[in-house]
């Protein structure tokens, strides 16, 4: 099966929204994502379905019951599956000629240059509180030049933040400076990801523990997410309009009916957002007395 055949078929209806030339782009492209559950594993299976060709994947862990009701790759059959393995085969099943790289022993010091040396892009698919790994991934990311993409599911919503390689730092964006406790980094990033925490309105916060890294996340947040991503990635690869990364960003609420495009200036320098920080990080040291 050939390229242009695939363009023929399986990717047809793709026409008219995106050329063939940027079909070709796209089954040549080349995404790396880490965590293939809730959000990366539907980000990987829609960039699979657009026509994004090559992938490295990455995730330690195995499927559950409890990720069926959101997570993508998570089914009956599924449970006690690696869930790279899982979505690689997803992947394949949608296009063949896909190629899949898989890293089952997921992302560190040791083999983050490996995972991305390939990519012409990174997308985020990690938990909400793995923060220094997401962390390594974003700031290797820009020393290699490329985007990376993260895209948080937040109740019935959903954000997007892009980060260039030219542009604001991770670290800039989030605010956040050498010796911050995890509790601080959490917290400043919690901030940075949803400027407007509108899910805070009909979020039961008590179902949310910091002590367990869980927190309510519902499959439309993640489709979502996944659908930010995927229309992100195809201007950046396919050179479709102009990309504003950080400070700008993304944030939707789908059961207030709310969506806001806008900037944080200043990032986590902004006196709000430090403001909102402070906030959030009583609310985490006050959860963890809890227990």
């Amino acid at each position: 099966m050939q390229v242009n055949d695939l363009i023929s078929h399986e990717f047809s209806r793709n026409i008219g929204l995106l050329s063939e030339n940027d079909m070709q782009k796209l089954l040549q492209s080349h995404v790396a994502i880490a965590g293939c559950g809730g959000v990366g594993g539907i980000h990987a299976l829609t960039l699979a379905r657009m026509g994004i060709g090559k992938f490295s994947l990455a995730d330690l862990d195995e499927f559950e019951r409890e990720n069926i009701s959101r997570q993508f790759g998570a089914y009956q059959s599924t449970v006690g599956r690696h869930k790279a393995e899982v979505i690689g085969e997803m992947i394949r099943d949608i296009n063949p000629e896909a190629e899949v790289h898989l890293y089952k022993e997921g992302i560190s010091t040791k083999n983050v240059t490996e995972f991305l040396q390939e990519a012409d892009l990174y997308v985020d698919g990690m938990e909400f509180f793995e923060f220094d790994i997401r962390r390594l991934l974003f700031n290797t990311s820009r020393e290699m030049g490329i985007y990376a993409l993260t895209s948080a599911p937040l109740g019935f919503g959903g954000t997007l933040q892009v980060f260039a390689p030219d542009g604001m730092t991770f670290d800039q964006y989030f605010g956040i400076r050498e010796g911050m406790s995890y509790e601080e980094k959490i917290a400043a990033f919690a901030v940075g990801v949803a400027p407007w925490p509108y899910q805070k309105k009909y979020m039961d916060l008590s179902k949310v523990s910091f002590k367990a890294k869980k927190g309510p996340a519902v499959a439309p947040s993640c489709t979502l997410a996944s659908a930010l991503v995927a229309a992100e990635v195809a201007k950046i690869l396919c050179q479709r309009g102009k990309v504003k990364p950080v400070p700008h960003y993304i944030q939707i609420d789908l059961m207030l009916r709310k969506f806001k495009t806008s900037r944080v200036w200043g990032g986590g320098n902004n006196p709000l957002q430090r403001l909102k920080a402070w906030f959030a990080l009583r609310m985490i040291r006050r959860s963890l007395s809890q227990g």
